[in-house]
């Protein structure tokens, strides 16, 4: 009898510790901002080519390490591991940030705006090598982009 009471709370237990996280995963999911963007421009996110139009970015993991970039209309997404950032000073708006080589603008770092932390993307393979190309022959690097976003 005393091992079927214990079994039972024990069970309990772990449905409560279950339902109670599954709550706390779903509030943080619903309160999630996305930051908004009107990119003016085609641009590149990892090996993917992005056309110009209205963007929503959000943080989908825990730890806020994966960006998911999605065009207004649902049509065109990327996802890419990021990394965190600290911010420069006088700097807590909204916005994206890319990096421009020639014609080819490559999505660098997205910032939610008064956090102290932004999110920066890796380079790839395609801007390290335009990068590489730039500092030998022009000796600059690239230029840096910056749109100012929303958020919602």
């Amino acid at each position: 009898m005393k091992r079927q009471v214990v079994k039972s709370l024990t069970m309990l237990t772990m449905i409560a510790t279950i339902t109670f996280a599954a709550a706390v995963v779903s509030a943080n999911a619903q309160s999630q901002q996305r930051v908004i963007a009107n990119v003016p421009f085609e641009f590149v996110i990892g090996d993917k080519a992005l056309p110009a139009g209205e963007y929503s970015a959000r943080l989908t993991s825990s730890d806020g390490s994966i960006l998911v970039l999605q065009k207004d209309d649902s049509s065109n997404t990327a996802v890419r591991i990021t990394n965190s950032i600290v911010p420069r000073p006088n700097k807590t708006q909204a916005r994206l940030v890319f990096h421009r080589y020639g014609q080819t603008y490559f999505l660098a770092e997205v910032w939610a705006g008064g956090d102290n932390t932004g999110r920066q993307l890796l380079p790839s393979k395609q801007e390290r090598q335009l990068k590489r190309e730039a500092e030998r022959i022009a000796q600059s690097r690239y230029e840096r982009i910056e749109l100012m976003a929303t958020l919602r």
